[in-house]
């Protein structure tokens, strides 16, 4: 078929700015507007020392202008993984826009003051399950669950929880992000920002579909 004016790409496509970061922001505004559940939702791949790769859902808690940052139990498959081999994959996908983002990058440990902070902004109940869930290990049975939870409670009924030292954050620092958005005919855009590394700078480039 021709692409003549009027077509399914006369408008350019994704405009290449000189910050993926911005670009993304404007992109989760629209998500945060549009998606009905946890517009902040995000596939998470990790590989062990094997190379051996693992793939979940986690939720993004922290975008700034050069990493995105995300929380769990660091003595779980996935925190395990992270230890072995720093790097990670991340990848939004948003139907209700018919956009992706997908990045690539390092892996570092947040602070522990940064966990700190963020730990106490949770609800009570989830700072307990924190606690109670050794994350990732065999479960007998969900009573196992449920007498841990009740045994926190107890223990933490009284004044603030605090941060488990297992439970921590992590800032993915991309080298590669891409913006997908899907077009009619499957003639979808691309557009990828790369960089050598953490601090370097921006280069850009489109994909075919």
């Amino acid at each position: 078929m021709t692409m003549e004016m009027g077509g399914p790409l006369d408008d350019g496509g994704i405009a290449p700015g000189p910050d993926p970061f911005a670009l993304f922001h404007s992109w989760m505004k629209e998500a945060e507007a549009s998606e009905t559940n946890d517009p902040n939702a995000m596939a998470l791949a990790t590989a062990d020392a094997d190379g051996y790769p693992n793939v979940r859902m986690v939720l993004l808690k922290g975008a700034d202008a050069n990493s995105f940052v995300f929380y769990s139990n660091a003595e779980s498959i996935k925190g395990a993984e992270l230890a072995a081999n720093s790097h990670a994959a991340i990848n939004f996908h948003w139907k209700s826009l018919r956009k992706v983002v997908r990045a690539q990058g390092t892996v570092t440990r947040v602070s522990d003051a940064e966990a700190d902070a963020y730990f106490a902004t949770r609800p009570k109940d989830s700072q307990i399950g924190a606690w109670a869930s050794p994350q990732s290990c065999p479960m007998e049975g969900r009573w196992v669950f449920e007498k841990r939870i009740a045994e926190y409670a107890l223990k933490y009924a009284i004044g603030t929880v605090p941060r488990p030292p297992h439970w921590t954050g992590w800032r993915i620092t991309p080298l590669r992000i891409e913006f997908w958005r899907d077009r009619p005919f499957r003639l979808h855009d691309r557009l990828v920002y790369a960089r050598a590394n953490p601090g370097g700078a921006w280069t850009t480039e489109r994909l075919f579909p």
